[in-house]
């Protein structure tokens, strides 16, 4: 067997879909489609289900994934292992980088934060996967993943991020056209935005309930961009996170006494991930990054 072949199929299994992992690869689609499939015959078995999401593994390919990701892990442990001595001096670091992250902060504090350490570190490449679910270590789906649970389980660091608040909003001129919100029973005057219940990725998100909880929602969505969008359009009023809603001067605070809550963002990286420089420079940046905007995340 050409184990090259299984490298493909990490690659498919990371990204989801052929293009995703022909980017990673730096190759052609078709490449990677011929070495599936050359993978395949040589096991005699499908490894993938094609499905409208992408790329999704069979039962065959539930039950190889464990071997090839402990063959990757010893593919860090060598690549560790084949590091250069620098004398003291610290290497530049290369190669691919994958963060996966809570789609409001990747997009609102980390992404040009990120596209600016590329400027720094050229043969630096990232990935900054800014979704509104949640990631895999044990998949190998990221090298770090940034989530509001703290992981408890699998061979992992785990480190504090940060803690953030979000508040109650809603915008200036849909208030105005509303009465007075005085207490929480005055809420009931009033239209609502939230996430898709059944595809909430975190517990950690469910707060409206926590001050009031509405008969039916005037707009719901599995983005909380798309929830601020609504807000802003005057749809109704949301939980923001205040990092992003404390920035929009159409938007204000609703009972920010009662209506507020306090997150925490945690930080997490396979244990074998920490003897890899590239992995370690942007894991220490994203610590840097989190300390310098911490006056936004706790905006009160």
């Amino acid at each position: 067997m050409d184990w090259d072949h299984l490298r493909f199929f990490a690659a498919v299994v990371h990204s989801g879909t052929l293009a995703g992992a022909a980017r990673t690869l730096g190759v052609e689609h078709t490449t990677v489609a011929r070495r599936i499939q050359t993978l395949e015959k040589m096991l005699g078995q499908t490894l993938f289900v094609r499905d409208a999401a992408g790329h999704k593994l069979s039962a065959a390919g539930q039950q190889l994934l464990p071997a090839v990701q402990a063959m990757e892990k010893a593919a860090l442990s060598v690549e560790h292992a084949l590091q250069p001595a620098t004398g003291g001096a610290e290497a530049e670091p290369s190669g691919l980088v994958r963060i996966g992250v809570t789609e409001g902060l990747g997009t609102q504090l980390l992404a040009g934060a990120l596209a600016s350490l590329s400027v720094k570190h050229p043969q630096l490449s990232i990935d900054l996967l800014a979704l509104p679910r949640l990631l895999h270590l044990s998949r190998r789906e990221a090298d770090i993943v940034i989530s509001l649970e703290r992981p408890k389980r699998g061979t992992v660091v785990v480190s504090k991020l940060a803690d953030y608040k979000l508040y109650l909003y809603g915008e200036r001129q849909y208030l105005a056209r509303k009465p007075l919100v005085a207490s929480s029973e005055d809420l009931r005057h009033h239209h609502f935005i939230h996430y898709v219940d059944d595809l909430l990725f975190s517990q950690e998100l469910q707060l409206l309930s926590q001050i009031y909880k509405p008969a039916r929602f005037a707009f719901r969505s599995t983005s909380i961009a798309a929830q601020y969008e609504a807000v802003r359009a005057g749809a109704g009023l949301a939980v923001l996170p205040a990092f992003m809603a404390d920035r929009d001067p159409t938007l204000t605070r609703v009972l920010p006494q009662e209506a507020q809550f306090l997150r925490t963002f945690w930080m997490s990286m396979p244990e074998e991930a920490k003897a890899v420089a590239r992995i370690q420079v942007v894991w220490k940046f994203l610590k840097e990054v989190a300390r310098e905007r911490q006056a936004l995340l706790m905006s009160s």
